[in-house]
């Protein structure tokens, strides 16, 4: 069979990533965004959004383990989640792994993501009939905007980059309305791009979400290959002021779940900030 490679360039890094492809497998163009699957010799199926990787079987568990389990075992005893995109619904499944979640909402604008996840990446998508779980397609801005006051216990904003439907989701506005419908005790998390390569994007979002009223921030790194320079993160924001460092240790090592990357130690691990994030976020 034929192979050639598909390569993203990330022009704002002076780096690219490259994935060697054995066959296109479908594109749609949604109201939103165009969405391309591709079956690779060696990454599993690879998603991509209007041309930027967002999804590989291989890789995807950094992210969507970090994105949840962190911010769940920070949490004293989180009972009901709202996912902001995740429309590949990996984030979703790691989140109703945890027993005490007692209501999972995932809130995505562009319900093709869902579907082509649905038919190219099936076992991210295996939790969606479970009881706990609502999937919906809506603007999530306007559900945040309109959710009610002090009913969420963890936030998590699983968005694309800061372009597009994504944009508002990077802002004080947003920020203001997650903040109120927390109950106290509450945690925000959302990804926030490559240390090495935005950190500017990073300190920005740590400063709207301190405007908006947030009290206490952590920024926790992983590894994720197929994104920019390789090394992510995300944000934690919580709506009192405590310590982020603190999570529940013994929780997450006694987890009832099997994982690929997180662990109770990985999460201690990511907490150790390098000098070169320490430096850059006065921590």
């Amino acid at each position: 069979m034929t192979t050639t490679w598909l390569h993203e360039n990330f022009e704002h890094t002076g780096s690219a990533f490259g994935l060697r492809i054995r066959r296109k497998l479908d594109e749609v163009q949604s109201p939103f965004q165009k969405i391309e699957m591709y079956e690779s010799t060696d990454w599993g199926n690879v998603m991509l959004i209007d041309g930027a990787m967002m999804v590989t079987t291989r890789d995807n568990f950094f992210y969507h383990e970090m994105m949840s389990h962190a911010p769940l075992f920070t949490h004293a005893d989180p009972k009901d989640v709202v996912i902001i995109g995740g429309g590949d619904c990996g984030t979703l499944r790691e989140v109703l792994r945890h027993p005490g979640v007692r209501t999972a909402v995932q809130c995505d604008i562009d319900e093709q993501v869902t579907r082509m996840a649905e038919k190219y990446f099936p076992e991210l998508c295996e939790s969606n009939n479970d009881p706990r779980a609502t999937v919906m397609f809506d603007d999530g801005i306007a559900y945040m905007a309109n959710a009610a006051p002090e009913s969420i216990d963890v936030i998590i904003v699983d968005s694309t980059d800061p372009v597009g439907p994504a944009e508002g989701l990077f802002n004080r506005a947003f920020y203001e309305n997650c903040l109120k419908a927390l109950r106290p005790g509450g945690l925000l998390v959302q990804q926030s791009e490559s240390p090495l390569a935005l950190m500017n994007l990073i300190l920005d979002m740590r400063q709207a979400m301190a405007d908006a009223g947030f009290k206490s921030f952590r920024t926790l790194p992983f590894p994720q290959p197929c994104y920019p320079t390789g090394w992510w993160s995300c944000t934690i924001a919580s709506k009192e002021a405590r310590d982020l460092t603190n999570f529940r240790k013994a929780d997450a090592a006694a987890k009832p779940f099997d994982t690929q990357y997180y662990t109770a130690a990985t999460h201690h691990a990511a907490l150790s900030m390098p000098p070169i994030m320490s430096s850059a976020l006065g921590e």
